[in-house]
């Protein structure tokens, strides 16, 4: 079994300590071969808690600064503060996270919804932001800047991570039609698709969002759906009748 992690960076989050992290170099099997990060799963909790503490390690903190949140799909966002535990953080109900403090790794789950990655090194702010759909379109993109805002943050970055590609991302007419109902300019973000459905462009719109907010933002340009070798996808688990799929880790720790 390869050991080695993969962790994919990008230079707009420079000198911020981050990972998009792959599943490459984990201890899970099987459905979860590779680094799955995820105790919402059905993997072994102790094959999770080694695959978290390899991912500590990488980041240069120890496990117990790796700070996640219940991950609901809302708007939602968590600041943590001084003395804040990651074990009660991680029972909040929330999509995002931004914090000033060092040493805190903030990190979000995925299996096609965007990572984001946010940081104002200057500033010593980060944020991080579970994005599907969802989310997305209720604004947890816009909170969590604004609460790195509040944190002082005024030149933020941001880079989405591996997620699923227009190319893949069948969807419904009446998934279209609550982005039209906001605002019917978002039919840019919608092709049609070879079986007649839209296709939506779910990075494009997370790239619309954050450049929006004031952010300067970029996406990695890697769709997990597409590459099994590297990526757990929820949407390719579903096409292929799987029972369960793994989750990736995304990670930023000042």
């Amino acid at each position: 079994m390869q050991t080695t992690l993969e962790i994919l960076t990008h230079p707009l989050l420079d000198p911020a300590r981050h990972g998009f992290f792959t599943r490459r170099g984990g201890a899970s099997s099987g459905l979860f071969a590779g680094l799955n990060c995820g105790y919402g799963s059905s993997d072994q909790a102790e094959m999770v808690t080694i695959n978290r503490g390899r991912v500590a390690v990488a980041m240069g903190v120890g496990p117990a600064a790796l700070t996640t949140v219940h991950q609901v799909h809302s708007a939602d966002v968590v600041t943590v503060r001084p003395g804040d535990q990651p074990a009660d953080i991680a029972k909040i109900r929330a999509d995002g996270l931004v914090t000033d403090q060092p040493g805190v790794a903030l990190a979000v789950l995925t299996a096609d919804c965007q990572p984001i990655l946010l940081a104002d090194p200057q500033a010593g702010v980060i944020g991080a932001v579970h994005a599907g759909w969802r989310g997305a379109l209720s604004g947890v993109i816009e909170a969590t800047v604004g609460a790195m805002m509040d944190l002082g943050a005024t030149r933020i970055a941001a880079v989405i991570g591996p997620a699923i590609s227009q190319r893949a991302y069948e969807v419904g007419e009446d998934f279209m039609d609550e982005f039209l109902a906001e605002d019917p300019g978002h039919q840019r973000f919608f092709a049609a698709g070879p079986n007649g459905r839209p296709m939506f462009d779910l990075p494009a719109f997370g790239l619309m969002r954050l450049r929006d907010a004031g952010v300067e933002a970029e996406w990695i340009r890697h769709c997990t759906y597409s590459d099994p070798d590297r990526f757990f996808s929820y949407r390719r688990s579903t096409h292929q009748h799987q029972a369960d799929y793994g989750r990736l880790i995304s990670v930023i720790v000042l």
